[in-house]
């Protein structure tokens, strides 16, 4: 979907503290590395790495290279920016340059030297983005697939060769005109989406710029989206330890993925809203502030459905957002943009508050996944009154507190939902038939076996309640039946028997 004008200007104004000189989507993006300032692991090491030149004369002499290609590593690696730009504005050494990459990149196999090609290559193309039409131009000519050459160093033992060379890809397929094939790019990434681990990647940061690269290309959005990525990097925002840089980029890469009215619709079913909200009021980093006050404002804004944009309000509203605003509104920041977006859905918000009913918070609250023991719970008049609501649109609510016993991992997210549906089955008359429909049984079953006490004993109760309501239904059934017996019994009594005949 093709962004309007205004959506690029809200792009070009947030981003300019965050990049240099920002592009709108639809033109060549920037790199990001200079965006922050931090340094990654990656670029530390790639700093170490161009302290030690290779020999190049020793891979021409061990006839491991051709005359050629020595002759343009040799005389390229010495030049500094201004030389390779005069050098690479011939034909002839443009030419020369990818084929000399390429096959070097094929041919080396000392660690080192690899390292330094790809460091090399690197820098290359972040002295000048069109450069990239070098390889894409050499590829066609030679009528080969360009992206082998790079996919092929993922199986490379050492972790820098690889993220060096995820990191050139990433500037190949954004910086090009051409948009990468959609078999490389699902490739690419899966890929990407595989490294996305909150904990054990020293690579990590160098994972996410790739990504907020990527991410900003409309085309690949939506493919990453269709391999289901945003849980990969909820799983990542999800832990406690991971720093706010990867907090920032993470952020980034969801709030540019909201810019398509689409995706912005999807976003909620992922709670991403209750982790932002978290993180927010807990963070003390400015730029971190911006990117999640950001992504909430898109949120209420991009997508077309009033419904959904309603849905997020009250998943915010829920989610005790309006406090942490309203501290946040009276703070100063370097960026006005986050006191405008602040202001904008503290509004939004105020403007839903009035309607809020306690089963909209219960409703967004189980929506959310992140339960714990607020009023409505043990409210016997909520229950009362709100019980058969859990039935509407196929059982959507009580379909979600049995996933929760299944799937989640938190005593208190466990207790709460056991007592819930215990609370169900208790007020709504046909809720046992309900959870025998929806297999919950041998879910609640489990939790008579889970290691904390707390939900084994919540667990117990919602089993007696399932009893319970079995037996008040059966003693109905007896009296009932009872009842038909006499009344049989007293006709047959008031009737003259009829007399057989032989």
């Amino acid at each position: 979907m093709a962004q309007t004008p205004n959506e690029n200007e809200a792009l070009v104004r947030r981003l300019s503290n965050d990049i240099n000189q920002f592009k709108t989507s639809h033109h060549l993006p920037d790199d990001l590395e200079s965006m922050t300032g931090a340094i990654s692991h990656l670029q530390k090491q790639a700093q170490e790495v161009m302290r030690q030149k290779p020999t190049w004369l020793s891979y021409f002499q061990g006839q491991m290279i051709t005359k050629e290609d020595y002759d343009f590593i040799s005389n390229f690696d010495q030049l500094n920016a201004e030389g390779r730009a005069k050098l690479l504005s011939d034909p002839n050494s443009r030419n020369q340059c990818a084929k000399t990459f390429l096959t070097l990149m094929a041919k080396v196999y000392k660690q080192q030297t690899l390292r330094y090609l790809l460091t090399l290559m690197d820098e290359c193309l972040r002295e000048d983005k069109s450069r990239v039409e070098i390889f894409n131009t050499y590829a066609r000519m030679k009528k080969e697939q360009l992206w082998s050459y790079f996919f092929n160093m993922f199986a490379n033992q050492d972790q820098f060769v690889v993220y060096q060379t995820s990191r050139i890809i990433a500037k190949l397929a954004c910086w090009s005109v051409e948009r990468m094939p959609a078999s490389d790019l699902s490739y690419y990434l899966a890929w990407l989406k595989e490294q996305l681990k909150p904990q054990g990647n020293e690579y990590l940061q160098s994972v996410c710029r790739s990504l907020q690269m990527m991410l900003r290309i409309e085309q690949y959005r939506e493919a990453f989206v269709a391999i289901d990525g945003i849980p990969s990097i909820m799983q990542v925002l999800n832990n406690a330890s991971v720093g706010f840089q990867v907090q920032y980029q993470l952020t980034f890469c969801l709030w540019v993925l909201t810019f398509n009215t689409n995706i912005a619709a999807i976003m909620s079913k992922y709670t991403v809203i209750p982790r932002l909200a978290e993180i927010l009021a807990e963070s003390q980093k400015e730029k971190v502030t911006r990117m999640i006050v950001a992504f909430l404002r898109n949120l209420l804004e991009k997508p077309e459905s009033d419904k959904v944009i309603r849905d997020n309000a009250m998943t915010m509203i829920a989610c005790r957002l309006v406090k942490p605003l309203e501290l946040l509104s009276n703070k100063k920041f370097d960026d006005d943009d986050i006191n405008e977006n602040i202001i904008f859905i503290k509004e939004k918000l105020e403007g839903n508050l009035a309607d809020v009913t306690s089963f909209d918070e219960y409703a967004v609250e189980i929506r959310s996944g992140r339960l714990s023991w607020t009023p409505v719970h043990q409210s016997e008049k909520f229950w009362v009154e709100n019980a058969a609501k859990l039935n509407e649109t196929n059982f959507e609510l009580l379909r979600m507190l049995l996933r929760l016993l299944e799937q989640s991992k938190e005593p208190l997210v466990l207790c709460v939902a056991a007592h819930d549906v215990g609370e169900y089955v208790r007020h709504y008359p046909h809720g046992k038939k309900a959870i025998d429909k929806l297999e919950g049984k041998v879910i609640i079953m489990r939790l008579l076996e889970n290691p904390d006490s707390n939900v084994r004993y919540q667990g117990l109760l919602c089993v007696q309640k399932l009893m319970v309501h079995n037996w008040d239904y059966l003693g109905k059934q007896a009296d009932a039946s009872a009842g038909n017996n006499s009344n049989s019994t007293n006709n047959t009594l008031g009737q003259r028997p009829v007399e057989s005949r032989a």
